[in-house]
């Protein structure tokens, strides 16, 4: 016979209840006493039936995320933050990409809803609301990542990105650069601040550049490296010629780069460039890439967090919102000599 939760219960002389909240690293139970049960556990080689648990509780322990991609680290290491968290206490996280499509997104998010997920987590594509009503409907609580909607109340987890274009173009203003380009996206917020960031710096030091100087894409998933590339090719033709770009992503700043080195002008000396995300391949490059970290890591781990907070509390919860601190890291790409760094360093 199949090992169940009152047989261990009853081996340990404690009640179910304790053995349920041991595995679900609840916080009642104290280290101790979870010791005690994840060593039986182990002996009797205990599998929890969650079929039969989701009849009795109403929950499936599983939480949907969906992102706008799987190629990019940025929302990777988004995913491994959740992961870790909620693999303690017991839930098991599916993961779907909408390929920066509105109408996968929503496709996507009525399939997890099928599956009776307890919470979605989303990285939004989306340019309405009208997604996250239906998910309202349902009575499943939802937690916006990265992206956010104005006028929506809803809880939301990710970093100000106006501040993060303000960091980033500031840097850049620092090093000297007076004729600094943007190149961004379209539509979601994090390119919305971001962009109004890097417009806020430019005002803020006087510094008058035409419209060209800014270049958005609709799409920035697979295609950003080449999106990076073309872009900065036809922004080194402008006259004068930027000497600063702040891209909206790491990928979309490694193409820049290329870009400029192809044109056989040098990297920071000629064009410095900041990108975004701070990925874990931006000190191999040729040149190490200057970025803006958005702590994705604990984007996810406080998402986690959130969730089960959620799942937890006993009715309606305002929506909150977990802001985490942008940081700047500065490496190869921007390091002019006698340029002001008043930054860490990676």
């Amino acid at each position: 016979m199949a090992v169940r939760l009152k047989d261990i219960a009853r081996d340990l002389g404690v009640s179910v209840i304790t053995v349920s909240k041991a595995l679900r690293n609840h916080r009642d139970i104290s280290p101790a006493t979870r010791a005690r049960v994840l060593k039986r556990v182990k002996e009797l080689n205990y599998r929890p039936n969650y079929a039969a648990r989701a009849l009795v509780t109403g929950r499936t322990h599983m939480m949907g995320l969906v992102v706008p991609d799987l190629v990019h680290a940025f929302h990777s290491e988004v995913a491994k933050g959740l992961a870790g968290v909620l693999r303690k206490s017991g839930f098991t996280l599916l993961i779907s990409s909408s390929e920066e499509d509105p109408e996968i997104e929503r496709q996507v998010i009525d399939q997890l809803l099928a599956r009776r997920v307890d919470a979605l987590l989303v990285a939004s594509t989306q340019w309405t609301v009208e997604a996250f009503r239906r998910v309202e409907e349902a009575g499943v609580p939802y937690i916006l990542l990265d992206r956010n909607f104005a006028g929506l109340a809803a809880n939301f987890v990710g970093v100000d990105d106006e501040l993060v274009g303000t960091i980033a173009t500031q840097h850049l203003v620092d090093v000297g650069c007076r004729t600094i380009a943007h190149v961004g996206g379209m539509r979601i917020s994090p390119a919305l601040g971001r962009l109004a960031g890097y417009k806020h710096v430019l005002a803020k030091h006087g510094l008058t550049l035409g419209p060209e100087y800014i270049v958005t894409h609709d799409q920035l998933d697979e295609s950003a490296l080449s999106a990076g590339y073309n872009t900065t090719l036809k922004l080194l033709d402008l006259n004068p010629r930027p000497d600063g770009i702040f891209c909206f992503s790491d990928a979309i700043a490694i193409g820049a780069m290329q870009a400029i080195l192809d044109r056989n002008l040098r990297i920071p000396e000629d064009v410095a460039i900041v990108g975004c995300a701070n990925v874990h391949y931006g000190n191999t490059l040729r040149v190490p890439l200057t970025s803006v970290d958005q702590q994705s890591l604990a984007i996810g781990q406080k998402a986690a967090q959130l969730a089960i907070g959620l799942l937890d509390s006993k009715g309606p919860a305002r929506p909150k919102t977990i802001l985490l601190e942008p940081k700047l890291v500065v490496r190869d790409s921007t390091r002019r000599t006698n340029a002001r760094q008043g930054v860490a360093a990676g």
